[in-house]
Order: structure tokens, then C-alpha cells, then sequence
């Protein structure tokens, strides 16, 4: 199961960030003035599950757009609900030393607290930078797709809450008909640059957290596919790559090791 977030009616009302925040009982950052238009968040963190991103775009002196969007004329809005993507080939799954991260039988990714020792390897290999350490608890956080809710029937609080549907949760077969049914009627309106992000596999897999966009990924925030590459080590040419760096190190060391017996073997023979 996962979510399906439609940019395209997104109205920026963080009414998810307030139901993440009270169903999952987190206090938030204390409050900071980000000179970031109306964003009060900043980032995806462990105290921010959902953080409403506001893009704005204000034309130059010649009225032409810096940033050009679909919306054409004036200053344009680009807003969207961001959140832990719980990848088909998660990074932080793979990285993480004690097995804390692990995937539920709902095909989401969910970090154990009891098992986590804080060691933030799970932070460095996330590309979407949405997991954050807790300086109370010594241990890292992140969106758990509520999976308390989904064990008791109940939908996730952002879900929930969206009044535009902008959130949409269940299964991922049925998401997927209805994002290929959206992004067919707004192409078919003229919106060239409305795409699919983490639909398919070419994005780690697939993303069980995928998004409807108005503009470039790299607009929002989000890794190019071109770029989306898992880790050294999560990836079968880091594998590879590792392996060969060890054996010419194996190689290298026993040729010294041997170069330095003969080298021994030869002071010996000339000191008799």
C-alpha cells in the first residue's frame, strides 16, 4: 500500500502536517523565520513527517518566468506534499548495521526504536534526505505510512485530512490506474510538463510514495531518474567493483609480503 500525491490540486493548507504531527505525537521544530516564502518547515526531519513544499516563481523584469511552469503569465505557485517515499529498493534498509529498518507486511518501510542504535548510516544513504535523527531518543525517525492506523483498518492521518485529495492511500495497483487516468486528462488540457515520478522502476525500483508533478523533478527537490543510483554498496557494480578492489589488494600484499622474504633470504645469503 502506499500514497499517491497529485501536485496538480495541491492548495499548500498543511492540513497533513498538523494530522501527521498530532497523530504521531511529534513536537515539531521550534518556530524560525526561513525567509522561504511561506514555508515554516524547511525540511523533512524527525520532527516533520510531511513538509509542504512552496515553489514560487516570480517573473523577471521582462515578465518572462525565471523557472517556466505550465501556469503561463504573472507569478506561479508549484506546491507539494512531501514525504518518505518507502522505496521498493530502499537505501536505508539496506545501510542499516542492526536490522532496525525493515519492510511490513504492508510493503512499507518502517524503522523499529527499539532496535535502532542511532548510527545514522540510514541518513547519509536516503536521496531524499527524509529521515532525522532524535537528539531525546538517540534514535532516527521518519513517515511510518501511520502503520499503526494500517494495522487497525484506518487510513493514514495526512490521507485523512487532505481536503482537496490531493493525498491519496491504497493499494498500489489501484493508485497507479488512477495517476496514468489523471495524467492523461492533464496532458490532454495542455499541461506538457505534467509527469509521473517514482510510477514505474526506473526510480529505485518504484516508489510506493509516488507523485503527479507540474514541472521537473529537480524543480521539487527530487532525484533525476538519469541519477537515481543506489549506493556503492547496494548496487551489483559496487559489489563488483569492491571485490576487484579487494583481490588487487590481496594480490599487491602478497607480492610484497613475497618480495620482502626474498629481499630478507638475499641479506642472508650475502652476510655468509
Amino acid at each position: 500500500m502506499g500514497f499517491f500525491t497529485d501536485t496538480s490540486i495541491c492548495i499548500g493548507c498543511k492540513a497533513c502536517e498538523v494530522a501527521c504531527k498530532e497523530w504521531n505525537q511529534l513536537e515539531g521544530n521550534k518556530p524560525q523565520f526561513l525567509a522561504d516564502s511561506f514555508d515554516n518547515t524547511g525540511q523533512l526531519d524527525a520532527q516533520n513527517w510531511r513538509h509542504v513544499q512552496f515553489i514560487e516563481q516570480v517573473p523577471d523584469n521582462r515578465g518572462t518566468l525565471v523557472q517556466p511552469t505550465p501556469i503561463a503569465g504573472g507569478q506561479a505557485w508549484l506546491m507539494m506534499s512531501d514525504v518518505c517515499k518507502h522505496c521498493k529498493n530502499a537505501s536505508c534498509l539496506e545501510v542499516c548495521p542492526t536490522g532496525a529498518i525493515t519492510r511490513t507486511e504492508f510493503d512499507t518501510v518502517f524503522i523499529q526504536q527499539d532496535v535502532c542504535n542511532g548510527c545514522r548510516n540510514c541518513i547519509s544513504a536516503c536521496p531524499y534526505g527524509v529521515i532525522g535523527f532524535n537528539d531525546q531518543t538517540g534514535t532516527v525517525h521518519k513517515c511510518t505510512l501511520c502503520y499503526d492506523r494500517l494495522q487497525t483498518g484506518m487510513q493514514p492521518a495526512c490521507a485523512k485530512a487532505c481536503p482537496t485529495e490531493s493525498i491519496q492511500f491504497g493499494y498500489i495497483e489501484d493508485l497507479h490506474a488512477a495517476a496514468d487516468k489523471r495524467l492523461a486528462n492533464l496532458k490532454q488540457a495542455g499541461y506538457a510538463k505534467a509527469q509521473l515520478y517514482g510510477r514505474d522502476e526506473k526510480v529505485y525500483g518504484g516508489l510506493n510514495a509516488f507523485f503527479l508533478l507540474m514541472d521537473q523533478p529537480e524543480t521539487y527537490g527530487l532525484v533525476n531518474e538519469r541519477n537515481a543510483v543506489l549506493p556503492r554498496r547496494n548496487n551489483m557494480p559496487g559489489y563488483v567493483g569492491g571485490v576487484a578492489t579487494a583481490a588487487l589488494g590481496l594480490i599487491a600484499g602478497l607480492l610484497a609480503f613475497r618480495n620482502g622474504r626474498m629481499n630478507g633470504n638475499n641479506v642472508g645469503t650475502n652476510d655468509r
